[in-house]
């Protein structure tokens, strides 16, 4: 009998002992649930009660098509003849072999003829572009470049340049355009180019300057030869538009899961004089046409998008 009795003792304090082990495990994730200092439940229940977060889509690198809305650089401005479009040495949609376009690099000089459209046009500004994307959604294109904003900071004057807050408005109304119809489509934005580079490098030009006098980019070029305070004054507030432009590009962009901006590659690079038209010292040339498609391709063809 004390055997028996000693063992039955035994078994109820193990008993005893696992439902306290039990009832304390549930109390602990309990005071968790509602914020408790101990860590949370690890098991699988836990990781299950996680919501998932968004897949992020695959960026596809070879569109079959590919649309191009902007300015007067997509329509290859002064690159063969002066204050003149060129749209067949467009860095977007171009078909001239010297340039290599990015359609050509993507699609191939047959299917860029096919499949490529260019609805950019000399001298628009932001505001032009929602106008633009709803052409370039009418053809469903899988991939659209953009490269806009150097004439809402190439104004008559300074206090006529875009403010900041519309053109971010007037660039988010661009992209919800394009997302009405098509919200699988994938963006590339290029930043705007550096314009206080392009006055240096085209000012030592008399013949460029003689040109820009009949209107192109004013508050930038204007009195060209000047470095009063004034001058460099009025200059640099050009820049910082340029730059804040470039920053509104790219938040909006990464609002966008099928968008890519080109991380500043425009606007960091070195354009020299080999890169402008030889008729007015400040737009691309055929090789800097060259260049930009070649950094577009790079852009939209990485794993990645740039930092």
């Amino acid at each position: 009998m004390r055997n028996r009795g000693h063992r039955s003792r035994g078994l109820v304090v193990t008993v005893v002992a696992v439902v306290a082990a039990l009832v304390g495990g549930a109390g602990l994730t309990g005071c968790d649930a509602v914020g408790g200092d101990s860590p949370g439940p690890t098991g699988t229940t836990a990781r299950a009660a996680k919501p998932s977060p968004r897949p992020t889509p695959a960026w596809d690198r070879t569109p079959r098509s590919l649309a191009a809305v902007g300015d007067s650089i997509t329509r290859g401005f002064d690159a063969c003849s002066v204050l003149t479009d060129c749209p067949e040495v467009s860095w977007a949609t171009g078909t001239d072999a010297k340039v290599n376009s990015l359609a050509v690099r993507l699609l191939g000089a047959t299917g860029a003829a096919r499949h490529s459209w260019n609805y950019a046009a000399t001298g628009s500004r932001m505001s032009d572009l929602p106008a633009q994307m709803a052409q370039a959604a009418a053809k469903k294109p899988e991939l659209v470049t953009v490269m806009a904003g150097a004439n809402d900071a190439c104004r008559a004057s300074v206090s006529a340049m875009t403010s900041v807050a519309d053109f971010r408005t007037q660039f988010e109304d661009a992209l919800t355009t394009l997302r009405k119809t098509l919200p699988k489509t994938q963006v590339y934005v290029s930043s705007v180019p550096d314009l206080k580079r392009l006055w240096s490098q085209g000012r030592v030009n008399k013949l460029g300057k003689q040109i820009w006098k009949l209107g192109i980019c004013p508050s930038m070029l204007g009195d060209a030869d000047s470095l009063s305070a004034a001058a460099t004054l009025r200059r640099d507030t050009v820049q910082d538009r340029v730059e804040s432009y470039n920053t509104v590009l790219e938040e909006v962009c990464a609002k966008d899961r099928r968008c890519r901006f080109d991380g500043g590659a425009v606007f960091e690079y070195r354009f020299g004089t080999e890169q402008l038209s030889h008729w007015d010292w400040f737009h691309p040339s055929k090789d800097g046409q060259a260049r930009l498609a070649e950094m577009a391709y790079g852009v939209v063809t990485a794993r990645t998008p740039p930092a």
